[in-house]
């Protein structure tokens, strides 16, 4: 990272991020200015105090001098308290405003957007990023504002002391910073490997944390345990590199200290022979030089923390920058249905992984309040018709319509208001039952709760739980069997009373007693709704009104079942493997 690029990304996050909390940070400057005055206090304090308690042996001098040492100490001690506690405060609501942004950012972008992403790049953001980010704003930004007044302060006293003794003293200082900006760049390229290594680190366990079950089915332990030690290990090599570039300024510092304080004794026992410096002036004059060592040594690794922080920060931005794709309209006007109708006009989409068009030329006339399916091939583009209804893709070419009207000028939450979906892979929380059910209508009674339970043929097992409604699922439901966890998923949708159900296979998964029970629940959802469903099983759909076969993206036939049993090739074929 050059040095433009840094003062950008540090000009940015103080102008979009710390800028609001700058009467917090004036407050610590203040603060910084008495604990700079306190600590040269300190130092200059030796002068009166050798000369008139241990040469003169001033009586008066004996208590009052002690007495000013322990208030400046004091001082000090209670406005470096305040000050981090406001520049802690600064840092952790900065680091906060990020991960918030992070997470609107999963919660605002469109699913294309997300599908390219892994989940452990963004855990690793929200924790590992903002972690140093925070580290900047507040270590870095209160050791800067204290040690460089306290600098200040100890060298305008060593100056008051001795101009000579002052002028070599700060000789080392250009050492010390350009050892600093050199070792800043290079924390700054070993953090960024470090971020990418953490969020490899965290996909990782995400993935063998979901696939438990897979992993062990298959006995594959020792390799994902190898694979770990490898991620592991990698992660730890990038932080031992920071640790040791960090580190590798510190026998350096030590060399200069030692050359500094040798080269003082010397010099200074020449201006005492001459008469030029008394002792209670070397005493004090020492005094400040060793206090100035801590400041200037945090000094010469704020460069570091600086590129260390602005590289998470630059990372952060990079996610929270990202174009979001589905976008509506200002003022767009709300969805209006009367009959639910669904059009698709030449519609052609492509995901951004693939070269291959999902779907192609897509032109289809859905009547509301019928049943509508759709069969096909994996990969014959089902799924994607699904998807763009809600808006959670747009095509590339042609036009959505919900009773004339086009989806992409409709605001988007007027849109999925009048949407339920139901899929295979059923979405529930780390919370109650009830809450799941209430999750699609906030606010809703517990009668309504329990009415819509009943028409998914759920109330009776959820009646049954250690806690009934009440009951907490664990994780993703990982306390109840799929069947279980697909009816409240379908009690869920039948709460939200939306005219348009879309199924995305959501029986195949079952076993064939709990298909039964969940496909009569729902044929409840669906009852008088405009429906879309995606089939796996062909002997779901034996009712629908119209049923659409898809091959490589495109219609190829349709009909009802009678009907395609007989005329296409491609069905029949289809209906014929799940009967063996």
């Amino acid at each position: 990272m050059k040095f433009e690029e840094l003062k950008a990304i540090l000009k940015r996050l103080f102008k979009e991020y710390v800028k609001k909390h700058i009467k917090r940070i004036l407050i610590a400057l203040v603060l910084s200015l008495i604990v700079a005055a306190s600590t040269s206090g300190i130092a200059w304090l030796l002068d009166p105090a050798v000369k008139k308690i241990f040469i003169e042996q001033d009586k008066l001098f004996t208590w009052t001098i002690p007495i000013l040492i322990i208030i400046a100490f004091s001082s000090k001690g209670l406005s470096l308290y305040f000050a981090r506690i406001n520049i802690i405060r600064v840092g952790e609501e900065v680091a906060g405003a990020l991960q918030k942004k992070v997470a609107n950012n999963i919660l605002t972008s469109d699913i294309q957007t997300l599908d390219n992403r892994h989940s452990g790049k963004y855990i690793s953001n929200v924790m590992y990023d903002t972690h140093h980010v925070q580290t900047l704003v507040s270590t870095g930004v209160l050791n800067l504002m204290k040690d460089t007044f306290s600098v200040i302060a100890l060298v305008s006293l060593m100056f008051y002391q001795n101009w000579k003794l002052a002028l070599f003293a700060i000789l080392m200082m250009p050492l010390a910073g350009g050892l600093a900006k050199s070792l800043g760049k290079r924390i700054g390229k070993a953090t960024s490997k470090a971020g990418i290594s953490s969020g490899n680190l965290a996909t990782f366990l995400t993935e063998i944390f979901k696939g438990s079950k897979m992993i062990r089915i298959y006995q594959k332990e020792n390799e994902e345990n190898k694979k770990a030690n490898q991620v592991i290990d990698d992660l730890v090599e990038k932080n031992i590199k920071i640790g040791s570039v960090l580190i590798r300024a510190t026998p350096i510092m030590e060399a200069l200290t030692g050359f500094m304080i040798a080269g003082f004794i010397i010099f200074s026992g020449k201006l005492i022979a001459t008469g030029e410096l008394g002792v209670n002036n070397f005493f004090s004059f020492l005094a400040a030089m060793m206090l100035a060592y801590q400041p200037i040594r945090s000094l010469a690794t704020i460069n570091m923390t600086a590129y260390q922080g602005a590289a998470a920060f630059k990372r952060i931005s990079n996610i929270i920058d990202k174009e979001i794709k589905i976008k509506e309209l200002a003022d767009a006007p709300k969805l209006v249905l009367k009959n639910s109708d669904i059009k698709l006009k030449n519609v052609e989409f492509k995901y951004d992984s693939t070269d291959e068009k999902a779907i192609k030329e897509i032109s289809l006339d859905i009547k509301g309040n019928t049943m509508t399916a759709f069969v096909g091939h994996s990969g014959a583009g089902k799924s994607t018709i699904i998807n763009l209804l809600p808006r959670f893709y747009d095509p590339q070419e042609g036009s959505i319509e919900i009773d004339n009207q086009n989806i992409k000028y409709v605001s988007l939450s007027s849109l999925r208001r009048n949407l339920s979906l139901v899929s295979q892979d059923v979405i529930l929380f780390d919370d109650t039952v009830k809450n799941n059910i209430a999750y699609a209508k906030p606010g809703s009674s517990h009668e309504e709760i329990i009415e819509a339970c009943k028409f998914a043929a759920s109330d009776e097992f959820i009646s049954k739980l250690p806690q009934g409604y009440n009951t907490m699922i664990g994780e993703n439901g990982v306390r109840l069997s799929g069947g279980q966890k697909q009816r409240i998923s379908i009690a869920r949708a039948i709460l939200k009373k939306s005219p348009i159900i879309l199924l995305d296979e959501a029986t195949s998964s079952l076993d064939t007693e709990s298909e039964e029970i969940v496909q009569n629940a729902l044929n409840n959802l669906t009852k008088n709704k405009t429906t879309l469903v995606i089939a796996h099983r062909l002997s779901t759909i034996h009712n629908a009104n119209k049923i659409f076969v898809m091959k490589h993206g495109k219609i190829i036939d349709s009909g009802n079942h009678d009907f395609l049993i007989k005329s296409c090739d491609e069905y029949k074929s289809l209906y014929q493997k799940q009967l063996k």
